[in-house]
Parts: C-alpha cells; sequence; structure tokens
C-alpha cells in the first residue's frame, strides 16, 4: 500500500539526516487537493528532539526524499510550519484499482485485528407488548451494521435479542389483552394499540393476567421478527428474561457477588456496593426488604443475564445497544459486571438517542408509535435502512414522515444504488456492443488520467481506512458517508467519462471498464455492511 511505502522512504530519510524514527510515523489525506495526496507531521514531532526547528527538518526530509524518491511520487514539498506534503503520480491509484478488482468483495477493506474475539451484540431487545415502532427501526439498523463491520474485522459476532417475556410489562400486557375482550377501559399504564386489540378479539384463554400476557407476547414476537426479517436483520440468539428470573440464576448470581465482599444485607433487603467499582450512586438493591414485597430488582436480573454472558457462554466482549432512557444503568450494571470478575471495559454500552416524529415522541403507551413496518412499506426496506445510518446513533433524529415518503425516490440509497445499477446498464451496453473486458493483467491502465476518473480512485482507496474507523470507533454512518461519496464520485465520471462508443480509443474503454468494476466491488461491499441491497436495474 502506498502509506507503506511513503512510510519506508520517510524513515529512510529521517536515518540519513540523523535523526532517530518514531515508533509511529502519522500520515494522512489532506484535506485540500492542492496540498498533495499525503501529507506527515513527522517534522513538527520530532524537530525538538533533533535540535532544530520544525521547517528546516522538514526541508531536510525533502532534500533526502528527492534524492532517493519513493515510487509513484512526483514532486515532494514543505508546506506551513514544517508539514511534509507528497504529490503522487496516478500510478498509486491504479494499483489501488488493481488491488480492489484482485481482492474483490471478500477481501478488500477486510481486516483482521479483531483476532477471533468472541462479540455479543445485544440490540433492540424491545418489550414484546406490541409491534417495535420505528425507534425501534433505528437501533435495529445500527446495531446490525455494526456487527457487520466487527465481522469484516475479524471478529466473531452473535447477534442477540432480550427477550423482556416476564415480569410487570407482560402483566400489563395482559391486564390490556383482557380489559380489551371484555369491553372495560384500559388499566393505568395499559397499552391502547390496534394491535393488542386485534390480539384481545383473537384471545380465547381464561380471565388471567399471567397467562394472557404471555400469550399476547408470544404473538407479538412471532410479529416483530418479521418486522424485522423485511429490514433484512437476522438475530443468532434470542433470549428469554424469564429463563433468568424463573431459574435460580439470580441466586447463583448473588452468591458469586458475596465473593466480593460489597453484598451485605440491611433491613432485610440485599445491597451492591456499586460505587466501589466507580457508580455515583454508591451502592444499590438487588433485592427489596420483605415490606416492599422482597422481589429481585430489575438490576439483580441484568447482572445475572450479563453473568451468563460473560461467564457461562464465554463472551470475549459484549456490546449493548440500549436507548436514552436506558443511560442511568449504564454504571451499575458495569459495576454489577466488575464485582463478578470481568473487567468492565468488556462490556461497551452504545446509547441511542430517542426518535421523534414532526408532531412528537414515538412511544407504545403515548398511543402514537408508528410501526416500523408501516414506515418499511411506505418507503422500502433499504431507505429506511440507509436513513436510520445517516447520522451516529448519539444524535436524535426528527423523522417527517411525510417528507420521507415524498422524497424516498431522491433518498441518499436511490443515488448510491441507481449507481449500482449504472454500473451493470453499462456491462449490458458493453455486450451488446460484442465489447469484452480483457483480463486486468492485459489492461494498460495508463489512459486513467481524468479527474473524475481519480476522484473514484481515491474514494475506493479511502475504503480500507473507512472500514476501520467505523469499527474501532462503533460508527457505521462513515460507511453511509462513503457510499454516498463514491456514488457521487462514479454519476460525476459517467456523466464526463465515456466508457463504450467510436470516440473512445479502445484502450480508454478497457481501462474503463475495470474502473467501472472497481467501483462495483466498493458499492458492494459499502451497501453490504449497511445491510442494503445492490440492485442490477432501478
Amino acid at each position: 500500500m502506498i502509506r507503506d511505502v511513503l512510510e519506508a522512504s520517510l524513515r529512510s530519510a529521517l536515518d540519513s539526516v540523523g535523526v532517530q524514527p518514531p515508533e509511529t510515523i502519522e500520515l494522512e489525506r489532506p484535506a485540500r487537493r492542492e496540498h498533495g495526496d499525503w501529507s506527515t507531521n513527522v517534522a513538527l514531532a520530532l524537530a525538538k528532539a533533533a535540535g532544530t526547528n520544525p521547517r528546516e527538518l522538514a526541508t531536510r526530509l525533502v532534500a533526502a526524499l528527492e534524492a532517493d524518491p519513493p515510487r509513484h511520487v512526483e514532486r515532494v514539498e514543505v508546506a506551513g510550519p514544517g508539514f511534509v506534503n507528497f504529490h503522487l503520480a496516478p500510478t498509486w491509484l491504479h494499483e489501488v484499482l488493481t488491488e480492489v478488482v484482485t481482492q474483490g468483495e471478500e477481501g478488500y477493506a477486510r481486516h483482521d485485528f479483531g483476532n477471533g474475539e468472541r462479540v455479543q451484540v445485544e440490540f433492540v431487545s424491545a418489550n414484546p407488548t406490541g409491534p417495535i415502532h420505528v425507534g425501534n427501526g433505528w437501533f435495529a439498523s445500527y446495531g446490525d451494521s455494526l456487527g457487520r463491520l466487527l465481522e469484516r474485522c475479524g471478529y466473531e459476532v452473535t447477534r442477540e435479542y432480550y427477550v423482556n417475556d416476564t415480569g410487570g410489562q407482560i402483566r400489563r400486557l395482559g391486564e390490556s389483552v383482557l380489559a380489551r375482550r371484555a369491553g372495560r377501559p384500559l388499566p393505568e399504564g395499559g397499552y391502547p394499540s390496534g394491535f393488542v386489540k386485534g390480539l384481545a378479539s383473537a384471545y380465547d384463554g381464561p380471565e388471567d393476567v399471567e397467562q394472557a400476557g404471555r400469550w399476547a407476547a408470544e404473538h407479538i414476537l412471532r410479529f416483530i421478527k418479521v418486522q424485522l426479517e423485511a429490514i433484512n436483520i437476522h438475530f443468532d440468539e434470542w433470549f428469554s428474561q424469564a429463563s433468568i428470573e424463573e431459574s435460580e440464576a439470580v441466586e447463583e448470581t448473588i452468591e458469586e457477588l458475596r465473593k466480593s465482599g460489597l453484598v451485605w444485607e440491611e433491613d432485610g433487603a440485599i445491597w451492591l456496593d456499586t460505587g466501589a467499582h466507580g457508580d455515583p450512586r454508591g451502592k444499590r438493591v438487588l433485592r427489596k426488604s420483605p415490606e416492599q414485597g422482597g422481589d429481585y430488582t430489575y438490576l439483580a436480573g441484568d447482572i445475572a443475564y450479563h453473568r451468563n454472558k460473560f461467564l457461562i457462554r464465554g463472551f470475549d466482549r459484549v456490546i449493548n445497544v440500549w436507548g436514552a432512557d436506558h443511560q442511568g444503568q449504564v454504571a451499575s450494571l458495569k459495576a454489577g459486571v466488575a464485582a463478578l470478575g470481568v473487567d468492565k471495559d468488556r462490556l461497551e454500552v452504545r446509547i441511542g438517542q430517542m426518535v421523534s416524529l414532526s408532531s412528537g415522541r414515538i412511544g407504545k403507551r403515548l398511543g402514537n408509535a408508528v410501526d416500523l413496518d408501516d414506515l418499511v412499506e411506505d418507503v422500502g426496506p433499504d431507505v429506511m435502512r440507509v436513513l436510520s445510518l445517516v447520522a451516529s446513533i448519539d444524535q436524535a433524529p426528527t423523522i417527517d414522515l411525510e417528507k420521507v415518503r415524498a422524497d424516498s425516490k431522491e433518498s441518499p440509497v436511490y443515488y448510491v444504488q441507481y449507481a449500482h445499477a449504472r454500473i451493470h446498464s453499462i456491462g449490458k451496453r458493453a455486450s451488446e456492443l460484442g465489447v469484452t473486458r480483457a483480463p486486468l493483467d492485459e489492461v494498460d491502465l495508463s489512459p486513467l488520467t481524468h479527474e473524475r476518473e481519480l476522484e473514484v480512485l481515491r474514494t475506493l482507496s479511502t475504503l480500507p481506512e473507512v472500514v476501520e474507523l467505523a469499527c474501532v470507533e462503533r460508527a457505521p454512518h462513515k460507511v453511509t458517508a462513503w457510499v454516498r461519496e463514491l456514488a457521487d464520485r462514479f454519476h460525476s465520471f459517467y456523466h464526463d467519462c465515456r466508457v463504450l462508443g467510436d470516440d473512445v480509443p479502445p484502450a480508454t474503454t478497457q481501462a474503463r471498464l475495470w474502473l467501472v468494476e472497481a467501483t462495483r466491488v466498493g458499492l458492494a461491499i459499502g451497501l453490504d455492511l449497511l445491510g442494503v441491497a445492490a440492485p442490477e436495474s432501478m
């Protein structure tokens, strides 16, 4: 890779001017094209230790680099207070093209720094008290795309949905079903959705809150699975909360916590010193006193669930994707995990902000939740997924449904998918004209010098970095930005650079056909990471 070539040359140049090279040499792409293709601040970083000023050291480095220029480098210059800028010949981008099409969809922009680490990503986990709404769908897209990024970077990923099939919400669901069936007013905190009303008309079981709630939850969960599959999301595990709370898992977990010396009883309640591991609340109840019902708290069950993740199933890392309303639980859960002897940094919690409609917040109990399948039916699964991955998860989006519907054909995903479809139209046209793409090793790529061609290749060259950064920062939206940029660069190329025609030299046609293929590979990788289809026609 060109970065390695430039770094090796910089190390050699530093040696030649008598300066000890650092362990890492920073190389980055300048924001402005006139500043070159690559730039380094190594002179700024080492000038003091070398006993000179940065610009003087940069000047000496440039002289050394000019005496023994790296491959592809046309010129090197000193910029600003001491940056060294490299201006490269197009040949470095021709090597990028070769790398993209040789490695293909499976190999290009694939990393192995995950080293097979077993990562569980738990996301959505919405209570099965009604169909999942648009806000849940936003988190679903994020969790699934994060899993795809982790897999591409060498992690072994398990996607899990924690089914809250017990407790107060299930009792309220049962009360709501029974009330609807009997024509009574809903109980306080009940579920007013039409979906629950429909279930009530089908329920023919006994007047038992628990049984009615479990029956309804099972039916709702089946529908949730259909909703998620419609947007190309599939879970490896649907883990039952009841399996934790109705077994001895919570009691066993508390016994494990006692070994830490951080558990005590007070006034009949069982407490955990979470402050010992950084929780600002200081202490939390694991089991309420007999006067308060003697029930285990949600935190106790959650710690037991995470004990199952780390100590029983043996995940190396756990990433939970939660809504903003769970922010206050993060420190306590991390403290509980640490008290079990698990490094709390192995637990990551990504907090997504609440999604709002232009008319107000979404909520099942507010009665204004827009079901995910309704939005998908309106705009399609691909538009929904890209819309949900345009911005960082920590931003609070407001969705104007009328605007989404009206603009669906002009949406970012349409623009990107249209680029992919255009690529296939070029291939089809080439077949009609009897033009066959020659093997890559027989094609001269030197005709690719037009700025539109080079812009496409520059964007393709950044994909490995984008994938790595998006994975490390848990930021799939960076991939969304990248595919939009590549599509924009390709549409500009398509407009300004003819691929086929009597007025196009055959050598140029062959080189551009391979440029088109490299673009297809890049778009296919990016769209797959977003969970979006790469269509051959629109």
